[in-house]
């Protein structure tokens, strides 16, 4: 019997698995930052100075301000304004309001993102299989109401539902993030989902700490990847070396098997 006669849902991560960022942080600063007639930012300095900034207000912030009430747009402006300061640049009130809105406008469009060619197809045949198909991501609301769509990523037709950070307040690597898309699976057992990301630690443990079949994806060819095999995850190039592992005819095993 093959895998996929065992499943009734598989949820995605959704960067890194279903779609990519397209170039470089620094160029959409660097852009804005021109449209505003002032000279382009150092790249390294505010590709760091953007991760400090990040990490920083994910943490005080998390979820992108959910617990704290925060209008997404407040959080970002907030993350964007503290990443040129840390990259050394300071500007004027008006100045720096042009250039985020510049930001944020092209971060919440289709623009800096790319869907991997192997993604809709994917997606469309588990639908077609009868397969319940969820988003998982540490994401805000853009990513399900104006980005994926953007990207041709629909829900209804690509996927039929999703759980994002943003949106319902807790985020991975929290295990209640994978209990929450069972329940809008349709109260699914874990036994009959599967979950696919990029992440061993924010998509593979949870997902296998409430029981889900999990599987993750090494479209970048990293070297963590032989440790994720070690450890006994299913690890695979694309998705369409997954569709070909779900339809082998065997006995799905709770850990799966080692792919590389």
């Amino acid at each position: 019997m093959s895998l996929i006669s065992k499943l009734k849902c598989i949820t995605f991560d959704v960067t890194g698995t279903l779609i990519a960022y397209k170039g470089e942080l620094g160029d959409y600063y660097c852009m804005a930052a021109k449209a505003a007639g002032k000279p382009c930012p150092d790249y390294k300095r505010m590709h760091e100075g953007f991760k400090t900034a990040y990490t920083d207000m994910a943490k005080k912030y998390p979820c992108f301000g959910f617990a704290a009430k925060i209008p997404n747009i407040e959080w970002w402006r907030t993350c964007v304004k503290d990443s040129f300061i840390r990259a050394g640049y300071e500007y004027d009130d008006e100045t720096f309001e042009n250039i985020f809105k510049r930001i944020y406008a092209s971060f919440g469009s289709s623009a800096p993102y790319s869907v991997f060619p192997d993604a809709q197809p994917f997606m469309r045949w588990l639908r077609q299989k009868g397969v319940t198909v969820g988003i998982v991501s540490n994401a805000e609301y853009r990513y399900k109401d104006v980005i994926l769509p953007a990207l041709g990523l629909n829900k209804g037709s690509e996927w039929d539902f999703g759980v994002f950070s943003g949106v319902v307040g807790i985020e991975k690597p929290d295990k209640k993030i994978y209990e929450i898309a069972l329940e809008m699976a349709g109260n699914v057992t874990p036994e009959e989902t599967l979950h696919i990301g990029d992440s061993f630690r924010k998509d593979y443990l949870p997902a296998r700490a409430v029981g889900m079949h999990a599987a993750l994806l090494d479209r970048f060819k990293t070297l963590e990847a032989q440790k994720w095999s070690e450890e006994g995850a299913p690890v695979f190039p694309d998705l369409v070396s997954v569709q070909e592992w779900l339809t082998k005819d065997e006995t799905i095993k709770v850990a799966g098997s080692n792919v590389n």
